[in-house]
């Protein structure tokens, strides 16, 4: 039995449309005009694992196994790339253990605003590309003894308030973005996950500076919707599947939210509105609780697993976990999703 009851799924609501505009095919290339860049070098690894058919298991928490590690509320995890890389590692290594096939390199926060809040924003390169190093060399490892695993440069948000409700500038942020993109690019990985994102604004920015620095690399991007089934910021799955296609983004999908029954929605609801679009979902192990200060959650392994396949039939390709999921959470999705 799961190790928490989660509430009933709510019916799928219609969605305004969404009034994108003209898409300036210099920032946002579509895919044609992407592998002709380079020949789709950049993207080519990506393909060929969704070519391989099937479900595509992602990675699950880094954050949670951190703080198991002994990190610190409040502490920037990415400077433990450069104080605790055989830890940062030995995560990375339990995921790919367990089955996953893209894996998400220690920089969520790793852009020169978050980072500033420490007084690390002139070491974005650094803390970056290491990050990107410390994945590569576990994923290399890894291929000669299985299936190949992929890299991924791991983008969140801000935390700034985009213009005019805050004070964060479009060409700002796009800059931002840019800068953290490189030096991911620069470390060696396969692909860009931008993630957690609630405004469309904001994640636009985020694709138009990975599009500067690498406009052929394959390009994941996951929205959370944890408010009445939107994000934060009001965004419905069918408009945020609808724009961040428009905009180049390879795979489309939720991440994060109040757990994986409420992803399953969503799944549903943008497969609904694009039915041609790779979808992504990526669900924390259910709501957290506070307990001695540590966010707990519940969700058990096998519940983890059941719910992995509902999204896979909800139309997710990509399926992983986010907030409190573990190796052992993943390793029990493998399984599910290579049997059935």
């Amino acid at each position: 039995m799961p190790a928490m009851t989660m509430r009933t799924r709510r019916p799928a609501r219609t969605a305004e449309p969404l009034d994108l505009g003209p898409v300036d095919p210099s920032a946002f290339p579509d895919s044609e005009t992407r592998r002709a860049i380079d020949g789709g070098a950049a993207s080519e690894r990506f393909h060929e694992v969704l070519a391989e058919g099937g479900t595509v298991l992602a990675d699950g928490a880094m954050g949670t196994m951190l703080f198991a590690s002994g990190l610190q509320f409040g502490d920037p995890p990415e400077v433990w790339n450069l104080t605790q890389p055989e830890v940062i590692r030995r995560i990375h290594r339990g995921y790919l253990d367990a089955g996953s096939r893209i894996v998400m390199t220690n920089t969520f926060g790793g852009n020169r605003l978050r980072l500033g809040l420490h007084n690390l924003d002139t070491r974005v390169a650094e803390l970056n590309q290491t990050a990107a190093v410390l994945l590569r060399s576990e994923v290399d490892a890894m291929d000669s003894s299985g299936p190949a695993a992929l890299v991924a440069g791991d983008i969140g948000p801000t935390g700034a308030i985009m213009a005019p409700t805050g004070t964060l500038e479009y060409e700002e942020a796009v800059d931002v973005f840019a800068e953290q993109a490189g030096a991911l690019v620069a470390g060696g990985v396969d692909l860009i996950w931008i993630e957690t994102m609630s405004d469309l604004i904001e994640v636009k920015a985020a694709i138009e500076g990975v599009r500067r620095v690498a406009p052929g690399i394959a390009l994941i991007t996951t929205m959370t919707f944890d408010t009445r089934g939107s994000t934060m910021m009001g965004v419905s799955p069918e408009q945020a599947v609808v724009a961040l296609n428009a905009w180049g983004a390879d795979a489309v999908g939720g991440n994060c939210g109040n757990g994986p029954d409420e992803l399953v929605g969503v799944m549903r609801r943008m497969r609904s509105a694009a039915p041609d679009v790779v979808l992504v979902a990526k669900s924390n192990a259910g709501m957290p609780e506070l307990i001695d200060m540590r966010a707990v959650y519940r969700a058990d392994p096998e519940y983890m697993a059941s719910e992995a396949l509902e999204m896979r039939d909800a139309g997710a390709t990509i399926v992983g976990g986010c907030c409190g999921t573990t190796p052992d959470h993943l390793r029990a999705m493998a399984g599910v999703l290579a049997i059935r």
